[in-house]
């Protein structure tokens, strides 16, 4: 599925990539291929609620080769607006599925992101599961010599480079850098890297069902409920959107 053309589908001025899970790792793996420091983004109603009023993180997603759909109110904000996506395309989960198909063809991950030790940690818990996939190489987020990061990245020359940086910073940092670096592919993945390190526990599958995800992490983070005041104005401007019909 190399050279995948896909829809993209706007929701609130981001446009997101109109693919399946499977046709997203394919045309990751295509992308990686190209060796041209692509970048996949996966935001989220707040990221799309952040993109309206910075100009900088907006054109970091506009200029995205990927743009996957990470959350169920991105896929209802999508099918209200009469455009549906096929379906809800979490970062880690799509970052679980690539893994399983690099570990096939003995592909390289560097870890970029987290508090120290973290990505380390990570690192061992996904090889385990993994059989086939190279960590070459792994940094923390808290990093203040960004030439140096490069430096150590370029030296290496991961296929996939996973930069858990937190949003915006991590969609900013994958933009501003991408012609510095010599890696196949870079995706945004938030605090996919706790997770990976067993540090933070994912939602049970019921709330993943559910569609409920943010719920769960707001019981378990009281202090996410400021971030999540953009759930309900992304909510109206949808709805507001499609009563216009503007974007």
């Amino acid at each position: 599925m190399k050279g995948l053309i896909t829809i993209r589908i706007d929701v609130l001025g981001v446009s997101f990539d109109n693919l399946t899970m499977d046709e997203a790792v394919q045309k990751a793996l295509g992308l990686m291929e190209s060796r041209n420091a692509a970048y996949v983004v996966t935001p989220n109603p707040e990221i799309v609620m952040l993109c309206r009023d910075s100009s900088s993180l907006s054109d970091a997603v506009k200029n995205a080769d990927m743009v996957l759909p990470d959350g169920i109110g991105i896929i209802k904000g999508a099918k209200i607006l009469g455009t549906p996506l096929k379906q809800k395309l979490p970062g880690i989960d799509f970052a679980q599925e690539l893994f399983g198909q690099m570990a096939k063809r003995e592909m390289t991950v560097f870890l970029l992101g987290a508090k120290p030790g973290v990505a380390e940690e990570a690192a061992k818990n996904l090889l385990d599961r993994f059989k086939g996939l190279r960590i070459i190489g792994t940094n923390d987020g808290y990093f203040t010599d960004n030439e140096a990061v490069i430096d150590k990245i370029n030296a290496l020359s991961p296929d996939l480079l996973l930069v858990c940086l937190g949003a915006p910073k991590q969609e900013l940092w994958m933009h501003e850098n991408a012609s510095k670096l010599n890696v196949g592919l870079m995706a945004g993945l938030g605090g996919s890297l706790d997770v990976f390190a067993g540090i933070v526990e994912r939602a049970p599958e019921k709330w993943q069902k559910l569609g409920l995800e943010w719920l769960y992490r707001l019981k378990e983070e009281p202090s996410r409920a400021k971030r999540m005041k953009n759930l309900p104005k992304f909510g109206f401007a949808v709805i507001g959107q499609r009563i216009s019909g503007k974007k």
